[in-house]
């Protein structure tokens, strides 16, 4: 069980990019057209990815399975800080669905949906990952303690090691 709920650590962010091409792509198509029922997939996708990364989503799993590998060699990244993100998403989508298909806030789904829509965009053109910002933040504050990302809280981890001869 303890596998099922794990999350890969490092990650390739070439998945990660992929799938929130997805995400904004989706998002976008809710906001403009209305569908917010769209947000239930959405949370779905993000509680999936929190809680097991790729193995439940099929969106993960696709992006980590079909695209990425036809990208290239993968980017690896630490997987706490784009959990982290995934967690947050999670929030704001479910958070979103509640209001729209519970509620009928449209307004406050909305709001959420173009939060959505920027930041998976941020994630997907130009790998920046704001909840991963966040985390690095919350990491130097020492909310998130050092030892939750050790890659995180080492740079030099980062840098790969010179051959040795």
């Amino acid at each position: 069980m303890s596998e099922l709920f794990s999350f890969p650590n490092p990650v390739n962010e070439k998945a990660a990019r992929v799938v929130a091409g997805i995400v904004a792509l989706t998002a976008l198509v809710a906001l403009l057209t209305g569908w917010r029922w769209l947000l239930v997939p959405l949370a779905y996708g993000f509680i999936a990815r929190a809680a097991t990364g790729p193995t439940l989503s099929p969106l993960g799993r696709f992006a980590m399975n079909v695209v990425a590998p036809r990208l290239g060699e993968p980017k690896r990244v630490a997987g706490p800080p784009k959990r982290f993100a995934q967690a947050i998403g999670a929030v704001c989508t479910t958070l979103g669905a509640i209001f729209a298909v519970g509620f009928g806030w449209t307004t406050a789904a909305d709001v959420l949906l173009a939060m959505m829509v920027v930041f998976a965009t941020l994630e997907s053109v130009f790998a920046v990952c704001v909840g991963c910002k966040l985390f690095a933040v919350l990491m130097r504050l020492g909310v998130v303690p050092p030892e939750v990302c050790e890659s995180c809280n080492d740079i030099w981890a980062r840098v790969p090691a010179p051959e040795q001869a």
